[in-house]
């Protein structure tokens, strides 16, 4: 059975051992920290594997998971202009994993599907990324890394909410 390693320092930065006292408790350092670790899980076991830059894999599965959606919808979801998701869109529809088709409500609007292709890559990406992050995580327990999940999640939700739809 291999040692356990100690558990680090909280006062020192995880790489480079820098004296981190006064930003230990700011928790923006700390979700930017976070997401060196989540970074490199999504780079190793979905980024190169598929193809798949961070926010492709995010809206592709955002697609899937809400079939019929708009760009103003997504665009919202993620707090980015309607040109740089309609570029983002451009990219997985030329790959053939999502389609646009005219609304039945609004012809003026387009609603967003994933293609078959691109739902099992979806699927594929995501169990690929929570086994790797269960991997790299693991010496948080479950409760602990459900807890994380939820209390990020309620970060996310104190953002100011922009209209309906």
């Amino acid at each position: 059975m291999p040692a356990k390693r100690p558990p680090p320092r909280s006062d020192v930065t995880p790489a480079g051992k820098l004296s981190e006292a006064c930003l230990h408790h700011v928790l923006g350092y700390q979700l930017a920290q976070a997401t060196i670790v989540t970074q490199q899980v999504y780079q190793e076991h979905a980024g190169e594997p598929f193809g798949m830059r961070p926010v492709e894999y995010t809206v592709l599965t955002l697609i899937d998971e809400n079939p019929g959606g708009s760009l103003v919808r997504l665009a919202r979801a993620l707090a980015v202009t309607a040109p740089n998701i309609t570029a983002v869109v451009d990219r997985l529809e030329a790959r053939g994993w999502v389609e646009r088709s005219q609304s039945e409500n609004d012809r003026r609007s387009q609603v967003l599907h994933t293609t078959p292709r691109g739902a099992e890559l979806a699927r594929r990406a995501t169990g690929q990324i929570l086994a790797a992050e269960k991997q790299a995580l693991a010496h948080l327990s479950l409760g602990e890394r459900t807890l994380l999940i939820e209390l990020l999640h309620k970060v996310a939700c104190a953002r100011p909410q922009a209209g309906g739809a």
